[in-house]
């Protein structure tokens, strides 16, 4: 099954819809504002490390439709299967609330920017999403960078007028996630949501935040990627994420560097290590690190005929080194090479989630059909697929597009 993005039109009008029923005595929101999900191309894992990634925006988005209210109280409903509507004062929100998981992202952002000294009050909001829960997608992120907007709008703060200042909006929704959610991510997946632009993917540093858009329009090349959720639900907060940028962390502190990517001599470390596990995890990292910055260097120059080799190689070393793949992961990734994609290596976090193929636009129905065999014959649940188009960031949809 192929996931559509919805345009601005239909994700607006649904958020509106859904705000309608849900607080009929309102008279409709002060606005709608939506933010992309992400993939990542290459450089995984790294976020956290210091390194480089290179994210693009999805088409795909979630919508939230938000009214400014004069008290403190907090009303939220979401289109999210079982999520029931929530209501608090915005005091109930903070990183030890016992709050549903999806309140969390999306009040948490509320509370960051509170801490961060930002004025601001309650909210009545609606949130409504096409990018899939728990693929890989940072769909989390795309919910709270669609509420810190739609919050730095109404409440006039001013966050999102460049992206010099929406870096201290990225730092807001990265904090919800971290101290609200309790999920210890980097800030890739908000950077992507909130500082992408279209037809280019983002060149993030996460050891200076420098960005640096790096054209990527497949299209002109006859190229497509193929996102592939495989539908094996993972979770960022169930530990395992979290050992694993604990061993990154200790191996720096040892070294008396803050980060890997500041060794100053990454091998030099790998041969003084001896817990065979700590090798693994920081040859991935460093090794990651290298391959990113080849990317870059190859889309600088034209050169997409070489980017299927490193993808390749990232999800070896994901799989082998970092240990974050699985059996749905990989079988996604062959199945997709076998039916003739340039290269293919699953993105996001792990465990689960999605993965994504390098093809020729003319190969797309064939090679979903491949992965799809690949996995009756597993005996699994049907993969999903989803085009991905470098997309812009976040924003507020306008009078003009609502009325499409």
């Amino acid at each position: 099954m192929k996931i559509p993005a919805w345009s601005a039109n239909e994700g607006a009008r649904r958020a509106r819809e859904l705000f309608a029923g849900a607080f009929p005595e309102l008279d409709g929101p002060d606005g709608v504002w939506a933010s992309p999900g992400r993939i990542n191309l290459i450089g995984e894992h790294v976020d956290y490390n210091g390194g480089i990634c290179l994210p693009v925006a999805l088409p795909h988005r979630t919508y939230v439709a938000l009214r400014r209210r004069e008290d403190t109280r907090l009303r939220l409903v979401s289109d999210e299967s079982g999520a029931a509507r929530w209501e608090g004062e915005l005091s109930s929100v903070h990183p030890e609330a016992e709050i549903p998981a999806w309140v969390a992202y999306a009040a948490g952002v509320a509370w960051a920017l509170q801490r961060k000294g930002h004025a601001l009050g309650g909210f009545d909001a609606a949130v409504v999403s096409c990018v899939p829960l728990g693929a890989g997608l940072s769909s989390s992120a795309a919910l709270e960078c669609a509420m810190g907007l739609a919050l730095d709008e109404v409440y006039g703060l001013g966050l999102a007028t460049s992206p010099a200042v929406r870096a201290e909006l990225v730092a807001a929704c990265v904090s919800a996630e971290n101290d609200v959610v309790g999920a210890p991510t980097g800030g890739m997946d908000q950077a992507a949501s909130l500082l992408t632009t279209k037809d280019h993917a983002l060149q993030l540093d996460c050891l200076t935040g420098a960005t640096t858009q790096v054209p990527f329009d497949l299209a002109a090349q006859g190229l497509t990627i193929l996102v592939i959720d495989t539908q094996a639900k993972h979770s960022l907060v169930d530990g395992q994420y979290g050992q694993r940028r604990a061993v990154c962390e200790r191996v720096a502190a040892l070294e008396g560097v803050e980060t890997l990517r500041q060794l100053p001599d990454p091998q030099g470390t790998l041969s003084r290590l001896n817990d065979p596990e700590a090798v693994r995890r920081v040859r991935h990292v460093v090794t990651e690190i290298e391959r990113t910055q080849e990317f870059v260097e190859l889309l600088t120059e034209g050169e997409y005929g070489e980017l299927g080799a490193l993808m390749n190689a990232s999800h070896a070393s994901l799989r082998d080194d970092y240990e974050v793949s699985c059996a749905e992961l990989d079988t996604a990734v062959e199945a997709a090479r076998a039916a003739g994609a340039w290269g293919a290596r699953m993105t996001g976090g792990g465990f689960g989630g999605s993965a994504i193929a390098l093809i020729e636009q003319g190969n797309l129905e064939a090679t979903m059909a491949a992965v799809d065999r690949a996995f009756v014959d597993n005996g699994w649940i049907a993969p999903r697929f989803l085009e991905a188009t470098a997309s812009e960031a976040g924003r507020r949809i306008n009078e003009e597009e609502e009325a499409l």
